[in-house]
């Protein structure tokens, strides 16, 4: 060991740059770390709000789109179909929607914004199948109804509202997603009306 005086000024200039050498690699090996723990762009896609053009809906028609990797169906519902929703109200579990199964604006009889356009996912409440869509057949699974969804599974059976009728396993009416239009013929669903 040498005898020479301890260079305090070169010591601290070392340990200095040493920590910001140091600080810096930590950063850099941080950044890719950190950046992991966002979601892929296909859990973005996933869960983005999803565009119908309903231009071309017939009615009594539907169209299937998926969102959140779920079916949504979209209906024109038929003035029959809705001169039918006030007479089948004694025979639903829900007929007010009290259950949260939709957004607030959808607590209505037609659990919809416009009457004739219901948007409501399609899978049973009961063990989550997918229901049938009977536009003119509905008749055989409930008396007196021309048309509503009836799922094979296990018999739940839904009005064009998509309420539960009494007597089924499924529990719940149909859950209304967040929707809102953003012209006559576009429905934006997953971002609930007022918030696009």
């Amino acid at each position: 060991m040498s005898n020479a005086p301890v260079d305090s000024g070169r010591r601290r200039f070392l340990t200095a740059t040493t920590a910001v050498v140091g600080g810096a690699g930590c950063a850099f090996a941080a950044v890719p770390f950190i950046a992991s723990w966002n979601p892929s762009a296909k859990a973005k896609a996933a869960g983005a709000p999803v565009e119908v053009d309903i231009s071309k809906l017939e009615p009594g028609q539907l169209i299937r789109v998926d969102w959140r990797g779920q079916p949504v169906w979209v209906v024109n519902r038929t003035q029959a179909a809705l001169d039918e929703l006030k007479a089948v109200e004694d025979q639903l579990k829900d007929p007010a929607s009290d259950e949260p199964q939709q957004p607030e604006f959808a607590k209505n009889q037609y659990r919809s914004l416009k009457p004739e356009i219901l948007v409501a996912v399609g899978l049973c409440t009961h063990l989550g199948c997918s229901p049938t869509y009977l536009p003119d057949t509905f008749g055989e699974q409930v008396s007196g109804v021309k048309s509503g969804f009836f799922c094979p599974c296990h018999g739940s059976k839904f009005d064009m509202a998509g309420r539960v009728f009494q007597n089924v396993p499924a529990g719940l009416n149909l859950v209304i997603p967040p929707y809102t239009f953003v012209d006559d013929t576009t429905i934006l669903v997953g971002v609930e009306e007022g918030a696009a």
